[in-house]
């Protein structure tokens, strides 16, 4: 386990991020715009993980460690198989709370993302659109980002991690979910010691959502595109009517969360910190207070990014 001292610069990692949101915006967006699949793999691979790597690699540091490149029991792969199925209709509900908003005050804009139609698209979806994001972006947010933030302990890194995490998507309408799976795969990579953990995680949610997508245009004539955890825009009269029952089956499903979550077995080198459940991720020992004016104005420009580029996209 690393110290404080020995983590990843919050500067370097800060500066990193940035530089990593502006090629997607740019180079990403390019390539993608070309062809999607290809340009979903040169992001994922060439903008988000070669760097990450390169910068963890060349500051110094052990990949195996800033990652947290350790194993996991079969008893904790089934626990986060049902934590992630738990929390995805929460992500869902969380993303429909967004896109009503949206749809009051700009534009809903429909998903680019391709649902699968045959068998053969859904391999080649899984392996672009759910594996390749959970191995390269779990090893930004949950790996390096999550690691360096540390230095000023587990709660800041946890929050702070994942609404880089949710707001890298660079989409209004799918910000709340992934901020919240992001908390979620945050908390099991803490209690298992492993960013397997989130890997798996991260790829299962989408999975689900091109599952989902696939069954519903396969069975159901289904013709909408389905990203993630964003939902296709009902009728605005059904709209209260698809919230408050979202809202209660979110509710039952975040109770039944918790006990998941605080059932979760934790890794044998670190059972004392954990003991009393994820609570205890809110507690260290030696840390910083805050970033210092220096380490937050790559995430002060990153934040204006995306507020001018979501208001272009959905508002103007």
């Amino acid at each position: 386990m690393l110290k404080n001292g020995n983590r990843p610069s919050i500067l370097g990692t800060n500066v990193l991020f940035l530089i990593s949101a502006l090629l997607l915006l740019t180079l990403g967006a390019k390539v993608q715009h070309r062809e999607l699949y290809s340009g979903l793999i040169i992001t994922e691979f060439i903008i988000i993980l070669l760097p990450t790597l390169l910068y963890i690699k060349l500051g110094g540091h052990s990949i195996a460690e800033v990652l947290r490149l350790n194993s996991i029991s079969f008893l904790q792969f089934i626990y986060i198989i049902f934590i992630v199925i738990f929390a995805y209709p929460i992500a869902v509900f969380l993303n429909y709370i967004s896109i009503m908003i949206i749809s009051r005050f700009g534009q809903v804009i429909p998903s680019s993302v391709p649902i699968p139609s045959n068998y053969q698209e859904f391999i080649k979806s899984f392996l672009v659109i759910a594996l390749s994001p959970g191995i390269c972006e779990e090893a930004m947010f949950r790996g390096l980002i999550m690691n360096s933030y540390e230095n000023m302990g587990k709660k800041k890194a946890l929050v702070y991690s994942a609404i880089l995490f949710g707001m890298f998507h660079f989409n209004s309408q799918n910000l709340l979910g992934p901020i919240f799976l992001g908390i979620i795969f945050g908390i099991v990579v803490f209690k298992t010691d492993s960013i397997l953990s989130a890997i798996i995680g991260h790829t299962l949610n989408n999975t689900i959502a091109l599952a989902l997508g696939y069954g519903l245009n396969r069975f159901g004539g289904y013709n909408q595109n389905f990203d993630g955890v964003n939902l296709a825009m009902p009728e605005m009269d059904l709209m209260l009517y698809g919230i408050i029952i979202m809202g209660i089956f979110a509710l039952v499903f975040g109770i039944l969360l918790i006990k998941l979550i605080n059932s979760l077995p934790s890794r044998k080198t670190i059972s004392i910190g954990f003991s009393n459940g994820y609570n205890n991720l809110f507690v260290n020992t030696i840390r910083r207070a805050r970033m210092n004016i220096w380490e937050r104005i790559p995430i002060w420009i990153f934040i204006t990014v995306f507020i001018v580029w979501n208001y272009i996209v959905f508002f103007s």
